[in-house]
C-alpha cells in the first residue's frame, strides 16, 4: 500500500509542475504577441574599447528595463553598426539606419565630430539623436532640435578650471587643445571664467589631430620659449597621451611647470597605457563627480561578465561614466518610448518632398519623432550617474572631481561646484575648504608660481635712459677702452634692490636708450618688444598704461613749479602791521570800541570814574578799552555785569597778543626771503616764459594750463635750470620751472639758497617700473617695491644719492608766515560779543525796570519818556552802594566831649531830600554846628547820618570844613 501512495504523489508533483510551465511559457508567448517592437539605432566606434564597452551597457540597460518592466507592451530593439572611428562613417552608419531600418531614435555617436553629422540628419528625419559622450559645446539643441546630449556640455568645467587657477594664484594659463570643433568649444566659457578671476590666456596652443612627434615637439618647445608655465590640454586621450610623453621627453614635466586636464582625458585615466600615466605624474585633472552608489556596485559585477562575454580577448574593467551615462540614456529612451508607442508608419513625406530622389529625400519625415523628443525632454529618474533631467536638451553638471595624477590612478584631491567652489569633500562645508596637498611634475610639493623666466631665452632687456642731466636718478657711463657700459643712479639702486628682494632670480641687463624725443616714446619701446621692461625716471600716466603695465611707485608724487626769492623789503617800516590781515585788524578795533562801550554803559550810573564831560567819557571809553591790550586798566568796576563782560574780553585779547607776538617773530627771524611769483595764474597773466625738463610729460600739462608753446622752454641739467631762473624772461629766461617733486628736490639740495617750491602740487602718481602688458612679474616685482620702500633699504638709497633731505632747504623755509586773519579768531570774538551783548541787554532790563515809572507818566509822549529816561540815566544812581556812603566824623586828637563826641568835630548838615541840590548849592551861609549845638537828640556816640542830596557839596564843604578845624 505504501508504492502506490509514493506513485501517486509523484505524478501530482510532476502535473503541478507541468502545468506551471506551460502557463508561463503561454504568458510569455502572449505577452510577445501583445508587445511592439520600437527600432533603435546604436552607432558606436567598436573598433576600440571604449565604443565595445559602451555597446555592453547599453544593451544591459534595455534587458535590465524590461525585466523590470514586464507588463510595458513596447520593447526596443537595438540596431548596433560600426562608425569605424570616421566621420564619414558615422554620417554612412546613420543612412544605413534610418533608411533601410526606420530606427524611431539613435543612440550615439560617440564623438562630437561625428555626432555633428548625425544630429543634422536626425534634424531632417525628425529622428531625436541621443548622445551620451559628445560634449562640444558647438553641439546645440536650438541649432539642432533633435540633437539630445545626455552627458554635461564641456563648457561647465571651465569654472572648475578657473577656481583651480584662482586657487594657487596663477594669472596666466595657456590652452593646448586639439583642432577640432570639440577642441575649439571650450575656449570661450574658458576664457571667459579665467577673466573673472583676473587670469588671461596669453596664447593659445592648436594642435593637428594627425600632428607628427616631430610637430609636436615644435609646438612645446614654442611654449618653452614663453613665460607662462601653466596649461591646459583639452584633446582626446590619444592625442593626449602623445602630448604628454613627448613634454616629459622634452623636460617639461618638472617642478617649474603645471598642467591640468579636462575631463575628455580625466574620465579615461584608468585606461590609458601605464607608460602614458608615468609621463603624467603631477598633472591635476577635472572630471564629472559620480558618487559610487551601491547600484554602481552591483552593476559593476554584471557589466564585467557580459564584457567578457561579448569580447572573450578583451580584459573586463569596472565602467566608466561615459558607460554610466550611456546606460542611463538607454534606460530614459525606453521610458519615453513606452510613453509615445510607435504607431505606423514610421516615416511620411511632405508634400514638398514629393519628387526628391535622394535617400533622405525619399525616407521623409518621422511621425513619432516629435513626441518621442517630447516625451525623451520630460523624462526624469535618477540613474546610475545621478539625476537624470535633461535641460535645453543637455544633462546640467552638479559637481566635478579634481584628481592629482600619482602612481598608477587619479588621487582624488578636492571637489568643485558652481555654489560652494572648490572644498574637500562634495557636502559643501565651511572648515573643509580648499584641496589636498598635490604632487606636482618632478615629485614637488611646492606650488609652481605659474610663470618662469626662459632658460632658453637671452637675459631680459632692460631699457635705461641716456641723460644729459639729473644724472642721480640715471648715469649711464661707458668705459672708451673696454667699451663697458655702467648704468648707476637712484633709480637703478632701487630696481636692483627690489629684484633682489623676489623670490626667485631673474637674469637681466642693462641697455641704454639714447632718444631725448620724449619719453613717451622711450616708455612705448616695451609695447614694441624692444625692451623687456624700462627703468628710470619714468612717471606713471594714464596715457602709457594703455600700452604697458607699471608696478607700484616707489617715489612720492606731484609736479610744482620752483621760482627764485628776493629779500622782503617791506618788512623794515611796517612789518608790524603784516602779522594781522586788514580784516583782523578792523575787527580787532571793533570789538575794543565795543566793549569799552558796553562797560561805559554799564558803569556810567554807579561809578564816579565813568563820568564826566563828554569829552572826557569818550576818551574814557577807548583808553579803558585800549588799556586791556596790556592789562593795565585801573578803573574799578562796580557792576558784576561789567566786570564779567570784561574777564571773557581780556582772555580774547591774550590770545590775540600771544598769536600777534608769536606771528611777528616768525617774520622777524625766520623770514628772510619772499617768491617772486606764488601763483600760476599771475605767470599766465603777465605772459611769463616757463621751463621744463626735456622730454617730460610736463610739456603737455603745461599746454593744458593754457601757456602757450611758445612761452615754454626745455632744459636738461640742474645748472641750466639755475642759469634760465637767473635770467628771467625778460633776458632770455624763464620766471619759473615745472618739474616732478623729485626733480625739484634734487635742484633745491644744490640751489635751495636762491630758490623755492611754491604753488600748488598737481597730483601724479611717481616713478613706476615699466614692464609689457600682463606680464606676470608686474605683481611680484609690485610687492617687491613695497618690501623696499617700507625698509631702511630705501632710506639708505636716498641718503647716497639726495643727501640728508632733512639738512636741505625746504618748502616752508623760504616761504613767509601767513597773516592771522579774522576768521581764525572768529570763534573768540563771537563768544566775547555775546557776552558784552548778554550783559548790555541785562543792564538795560534792569534799569527800565526800576526807573519807567517814576520818570514816565501815563500822559507822557513817548518821546518825552525817552527823554526823561535819558536824564535819568544821565543821573547818579543814589541808590546804588557807591553813593550810600555814611558822614565821615573828623576826630579832634581822639577827645570828646560831654556829649561823648568827638572833640572840634563838624557835623554835616542834615537834609531830608525836600531841597533839590541846586538850592543847597545856593546857599553861601551854610552854618556848621557846633560840637554842643543840636545834638542833644541824638545817641552819645551816634554818627552822623549824611542825606543823600549832600553828596552835591562834598568838595565845598570838605574846604570850609578843613578851615573850621
Amino acid at each position: 500500500m505504501e508504492r502506490p501512495t509514493h506513485l501517486l504523489l509523484a505524478a501530482s508533483s510532476f502535473l503541478v509542475i507541468f502545468s506551471t510551465f506551460v502557463s508561463d511559457r503561454a504568458g510569455v508567448v502572449l505577452a510577445q504577441n501583445l508587445t511592439i517592437s520600437v527600432d533603435v539605432g546604436v552607432i558606436l566606434d567598436l573598433g576600440s574599447m571604449e565604443g565595445k564597452r559602451c555597446r555592453t551597457s547599453i544593451s544591459m540597460a534595455i534587458d535590465d528595463f524590461y525585466a523590470a518592466h514586464r507588463n510595458y507592451r513596447t520593447r526596443i530593439i537595438l540596431h548596433t553598426r560600426d562608425s569605424n572611428q570616421d566621420d564619414v562613417g558615422a554620417a554612412s552608419a546613420a543612412v544605413d539606419l534610418l533608411k533601410n531600418v526606420q530606427v524611431q531614435a539613435i543612440i550615439g555617436p560617440q564623438t562630437s565630430s561625428q555626432a555633428e553629422f548625425v544630429a543634422d540628419l536626425g534634424n531632417k528625419t525628425q529622428i531625436p539623436i541621443l548622445s551620451f559622450s559628445a560634449t562640444s559645446p558647438s553641439l546645440s539643441s536650438y541649432r539642432t532640435p533633435y540633437f539630445m546630449r545626455a552627458t554635461f556640455n564641456d563648457s561647465s568645467q571651465a569654472g572648475a578650471i578657473a577656481a583651480i587657477v584662482e586657487h594657487f594664484g596663477w594669472r596666466e594659463l595657456v590652452p593646448i587643445y586639439k583642432d577640432s570643433d570639440y577642441g575649439a568649444g571650450i575656449i570661450p566659457s574658458l576664457t571667459d571664467a579665467l577673466q573673472d578671476v583676473e587670469a588671461r590666456v596669453p596664447y593659445r596652443s592648436v594642435i593637428s589631430p594627425s600632428a607628427s612627434d616631430d610637430q609636436l615637439d615644435k609646438e612645446l618647445y614654442k611654449l618653452m620659449t614663453m613665460q607662462t608655465r601653466v596649461f591646459v590640454v583639452h584633446m582626446t586621450p590619444g592625442l593626449g597621451s602623445r602630448l604628454f610623453q613627448r613634454a616629459k621627453k622634452l623636460g617639461m614635466m618638472t617642478d617649474d611647470y603645471a598642467w591640468i586636464t579636462t575631463d575628455g582625458i580625466t574620465n579615461l585615466l584608468d585606461r590609458l597605457d601605464p607608460t602614458v600615466i608615468d609621463s603624467m605624474q603631477g598633472v591635476i585633472g577635472v572630471r564629472p563627480y559620480v558618487p559610487r552608489s551601491k547600484d554602481i556596485i552591483n552593476l559593476t559585477a554584471i557589466f564585467k561578465a557580459r564584457f567578457r562575454r561579448e569580447n572573450p580577448t578583451a580584459e573586463p574593467t569596472d565602467p566608466n561614466v561615459f558607460q554610466l551615462w550611456a546606460y542611463d540614456a538607454a534606460w530614459a529612451l525606453a521610458m519615453a518610448v513606452e510613453k509615445v508607442g510607435a504607431p505606423s508608419p514610421v516615416f511620411q513625406q511632405r508634400p514638398s518632398q514629393i519628387g526628391n530622389y535622394s535617400d533622405l529625400g525619399k525616407l521623409g519625415e518621422s511621425h513619432t519623432g516629435p513626441k518621442l523628443l517630447e516625451a525623451i525632454s520630460k523624462t526624469r529618474f535618477h540613474g546610475l550617474a545621478g539625476e537624470f533631467r535633461l535641460s535645453n536638451g543637455q544633462l546640467q553638471s552638479s559637481a566635478f572631481e579634481i584628481v592629482n595624477v600619482n602612481g598608477k590612478v587619479g588621487r582624488e584631491i578636492g571637489f568643485w561646484t558652481p555654489v560652494s567652489g572648490i572644498s574637500r569633500s562634495p557636502v559643501s562645508s565651511k572648515d573643509r575648504t580648499g584641496l589636498k596637498p598635490v604632487i606636482w611634475p618632478g615629485d614637488s610639493t611646492t606650488v609652481p608660481k605659474g610663470w618662469q623666466i626662459p632658460t632658453n631665452e637671452k637675459k631680459l632687456r632692460i631699457g635705461v635712459p641716456v641723460k644729459q642731466g639729473f644724472n642721480e636718478f640715471v648715469n649711464v657711463s661707458r668705459n672708451p677702452s673696454t667699451n663697458e657700459v655702467t648704468v648707476t643712479g637712484y633709480c637703478i639702486d632701487v630696481f636692483e634692490a627690489v629684484m633682489q628682494a623676489l623670490p626667485y632670480a631673474v637674469p637681466y641687463e642693462y641697455v641704454p636708450y639714447d632718444d631725448d624725443e620724449s619719453y613717451d616714446n622711450f616708455v612705448y619701446q616695451v609695447y614694441d618688444k624692444k625692451f623687456d621692461a624700462v627703468v628710470g625716471d619714468v612717471t606713471i600716466r594714464f596715457n602709457r598704461s594703455l600700452y604697458v603695465d607699471f608696478t607700484l611707485p616707489y617715489t612720492e608724487s606731484g609736479v610744482s613749479m620752483i621760482v627764485p626769492v628776493k629779500e622782503d623789503k617791506s618788512k623794515n617800516t611796517w612789518i608790524f602791521l603784516k602779522p594781522l590781515t586788514t580784516d583782523l585788524w578792523l575787527g580787532s578795533l571793533s570789538f575794543f570800541f565795543f566793549t569799552g562801550f558796553v562797560v561805559w554803559v554799564i558803569e556810567h550810573r554807579i561809578n564816579k570814574q565813568f563820568r564826566g564831560t563828554p569829552s572826557q567819557q569818550l576818551g574814557l571809553i577807548f583808553y579803558f578799552a585800549f588799556s586791556t591790550l596790556v592789562f593795565a586798566h585801573k578803573e574799578k568796576l562796580e557792576s558784576n555785569l561789567s566786570r564779567f563782560a570784561v574777564i571773557i574780553w581780556v582772555f580774547v585779547v591774550l590770545i590775540l597778543t600771544s598769536s600777534y607776538t608769536a606771528s611777528l617773530t616768525s617774520m622777524l627771524t625766520v623770514q628772510q626771503l619772499q617768491p617772486t611769483v606764488t601763483d600760476v595764474n599771475e605767470l599766465l597773466k603777465n605772459g611769463e616764459y616757463i621751463g621744463y625738463q626735456d622730454g617730460s610729460f610736463v610739456s603737455e600739462m603745461l599746454k593744458g594750463m593754457n601757456f602757450g608753446e611758445n612761452k615754454l622752454r626745455n632744459y636738461s641739467t640742474v645748472d641750466q635750470y639755475a642759469q634760465a631762473l637767473r635770467n628771467g624772461s625778460a633776458h632770455g629766461g624763464v620766471a619759473a620751472i615745472f618739474d616732478e617733486i623729485p626733480c625739484l628736490k634734487v635742484f633745491l639740495s644744490k640751489h635751495g639758497a636762491d630758490y623755492t617750491m611754491v604753488g600748488p602740487t598737481y597730483k601724479t602718481v611717481g616713478f613706476g617700473f615699466v614692464f609689457p602688458r600682463h606680464s606676470p612679474l608686474v605683481p611680484d616685482v609690485s610687492r617687491a617695491v613695497l618690501s623696499v620702500t617700507e625698509g631702511d633699504i630705501m632710506t639708505g638709497i636716498e641718503k647716497k644719492w639726495f643727501g640728508d633731505q632733512s639738512a636741505s632747504p625746504s618748502h616752508s623755509d623760504s616761504v613767509s608766515p601767513a597773516s592771522l586773519n579774522f576768521q581764525s579768531f572768529g570763534g573768540l570774538f563771537l563768544i566775547t560779543g555775546a557776552v558784552s551783548l548778554l550783559a548790555l541787554l541785562v543792564f538795560f532790563a534792569m534799569f527800565l525796570y526800576k526807573n519807567w515809572k517814576g520818570a514816565t507818566t501815563s500822559e507822557s509822549s513817548l518821546w518825552i519818556k525817552i527823554v526823561a529816561l535819558a536824564k535819568c540815566y544821565d543821573s547818579k544812581d543814589l541808590t546804588s552802594p557807591t553813593f550810600k556812603k555814611k558822614d565821615e566824623v573828623i576826630p579832634n586828637n581822639g577827645k570828646l566831649n560831654q556829649n561823648g563826641h568827638a572833640q572840634g568835630a563838624v557835623i554835616l548838615p542834615f537834609f531830608d531830600g525836600s531841597q533839590s541840590p541846586m538850592s543847597i548849592s545856593n546857599h553861601s551861609d551854610i552854618n556848621f554846628a557846633s560840637p554842643d549845638e543840636g545834638m542833644s537828640s541824638m545817641e552819645p556816640g551816634s554818627p552822623r547820618i549824611r542825606s543823600p542830596q549832600a553828596e552835591a557839596f562834598e568838595e565845598l564843604s570838605e574846604i570850609r570844613i578843613e578851615r573850621a578845624v
